[in-house]
């Protein structure tokens, strides 16, 4: 990678942590120009043209990066998410299925194809999504906390209120020792402070809880993009 490109894709980067991602989009397509396969700046170009709701120009980019590395399960599961935000349910669902069996035993990828079931309204395969998450790591809050939204929504009052409880536990918050706070049962909040993920983390493919709600957070923002 020349210098001009890490300049540029560190200027793209810049803008879109100040929440100007037209800009970060200029800075990216710069980039692009001079290094037409460079990871990082496709990445990130993909979320910054979803923040503006170019999400097709988007989907381009995460296509592309699937066929760069065909056996990465990161890119291949905001490849889905893309598909997904594009109506294009049935193609995403199968990419979140080929993020799985490359990481049968990471939870993230449970959780990950459960947030789009409850998407699509398949609340059952969600919470047996969700399961498989927890029971791969009982300490995932966020987990406990999305399947305890979906045993509501199904009336399922006793055990979403187990799962919240669960939650609430592994985070330290306590409902009785502060009145005037809400239930845990929403998302946390999102912010135009969220920053695309650094070359770092591009190439490492770090699989995280903060990964989690990073998905969370870019798909949530889109679908509200997309429905407008």
């Amino acid at each position: 990678m020349t210098d001009l490109v890490k300049e540029l894709i560190a200027k793209g980067i810049a803008a879109c942590s100040d929440a100007k991602f037209e800009e970060g989009v200029k800075y990216f397509d710069q980039a692009l120009a001079n290094d037409a396969a460079n990871i990082e700046a496709l990445y990130n170009r993909g979320q910054a043209l979803s923040r503006v709701g170019r999400l097709e120009d988007a989907l381009s980019d995460f296509e592309q990066l699937v066929k760069i590395q065909p056996h990465n399960p990161s890119f291949i599961g905001d490849y889905a998410v893309a598909l997904h935000l594009n109506n294009q349910n049935d193609a995403a669902e199968a990419q979140f299925e080929i993020a799985l069996k490359l990481e049968p035993k990471n939870p993230y990828r449970y959780s990950s194809r459960a947030f789009f079931k409850d998407r699509i309204g398949d609340l059952e395969g969600a919470i047996a999504d969700y399961d498989q998450a927890i029971a791969l790591d009982p300490e995932d809050a966020i987990a406990l906390n999305n399947r305890g939204i979906i045993e509501e929504k199904l009336g399922r009052k006793e055990k979403a209120n187990q799962s919240f409880d669960k939650s609430n536990e592994l985070i330290g918050y306590k409902p009785e020792q502060n009145q005037e706070a809400q239930p845990n049962t929403t998302l946390p909040p999102i912010t135009a402070e969220e920053k695309p993920l650094t070359r770092a983390a591009v190439i490492k493919s770090i699989f995280t809880k903060e990964g989690f709600k990073d998905f969370v957070s870019f798909s949530t923002n889109l679908l509200k993009k997309n429905k407008k």
